[in-house]
């Protein structure tokens, strides 16, 4: 389950910078990075491993999801949502959110895009969902701030980690119905995951622990113990590894439920959100390295 280096992909303008979320588009075979502090959308081709684009106009990006074709991205500093074309890096649509959006997940079957929002001074936090072609809206508001997002193997429901009171909040889709809120053991849920095969969550909470949750019955099944504070969270179907981002003092800590089996792979401070790409590779986004940081193995 080691991590080796397999070197560095430059992304312009890095020094100083900060990223968040990003995703691998299978069928581009293009990585999508959210650059944050550039107001940027950044694309990497994953099979050269070379930076081939910087998309303008995407105000604070935060959260990224792809796949089929398409990405989605939340702007939180226009309030909005972003459908691009991965193999044209064309606009499709921009949907407009709640005040600053942060999580997302792309509902393929149901043609919708599900975005958490923080909210501001005049705005509850809310989860929404909004038909891609601009048709249908659905939303409730949220006992706290949201974090990642993940959905079913059945497209039925929608996970949600909340910070505070700590949690996952579960709602059937898209209407956002039958909600349910099954509290975590540890404060400040952030980063999850799902193993859709086995029909488990992963949570990787602020307080240090990450917890596997039955995504059934919402029972706490195991937990682990990590280095620190986590953000991006990442489970391998192929390897079946759970890699957690460690912004601060700088890691990507694996850990292999089956055994319990833990490691740490030192990265640099700051480096807090990665993508995995099937079947064996890690990208960490860290301004240090001016960009990506190649991880194989995973």
């Amino acid at each position: 389950m080691s991590l080796v280096s397999a070197g560095t992909i430059e992304i312009p303008d890095s020094p100083g910078t900060a990223f968040d979320h990003g995703a691998f588009e299978p069928e581009s075979r293009r990585v999508f990075v959210a650059h944050m502090a550039r107001d940027r959308l950044e694309v990497v081709d994953a099979d050269t491993n070379r930076h081939v684009a910087t998309l303008h106009g995407f105000p604070e990006a935060a959260g990224v999801v792809a796949g089929e074709g398409r990405v989605l991205v939340t702007n939180r500093g226009s309030a909005s949502v972003v459908l691009v074309d991965a193999h044209t890096l064309e606009t499709q649509i921009v949907l407009n959110t709640g005040p600053r959006p942060n999580g997302v997940a792309f509902v393929s079957p149901l043609h919708v895009a599900v975005v958490a929002c923080i909210g501001d001074e005049s705005h509850k936090p809310q989860l929404q969902v909004l038909g891609l072609e601009g048709d249908r809206q659905w939303s409730i508001d949220l006992p706290g701030r949201p974090r990642w997002c993940v959905v079913d193997a059945k497209a039925e429901r929608v996970f949600l980690a909340i910070r505070e009171p700590s949690m996952v909040l579960v709602a059937r889709l898209p209407e956002l119905n039958g909600v349910q809120h099954w509290l975590l053991p540890s404060g400040g849920a952030h980063g999850m995951d799902i193993n859709h095969g086995a029909g488990l969550l992963y949570v990787a909470c602020d307080g240090h622990l990450l917890v596997e949750v039955d995504a059934e019955s919402g029972e706490m099944r195991r937990d682990w113990t990590l280095a620190g504070v986590p953000d991006a969270t990442f489970f391998n179907p192929k390897s079946e590894l759970v890699h957690v981002a460690i912004g601060d003092p700088g890691l990507i800590q694996s850990i292999d439920p089956r055994t319990g089996a833990s490691m740490q792979f030192i990265t640099a401070a700051g480096a807090k959100t990665t993508a995995l790409i099937e079947p064996d590779r890690l990208y960490v986004f860290s301004p240090l390295h001016n960009g990506i940081l190649d991880l194989r193995g995973a």
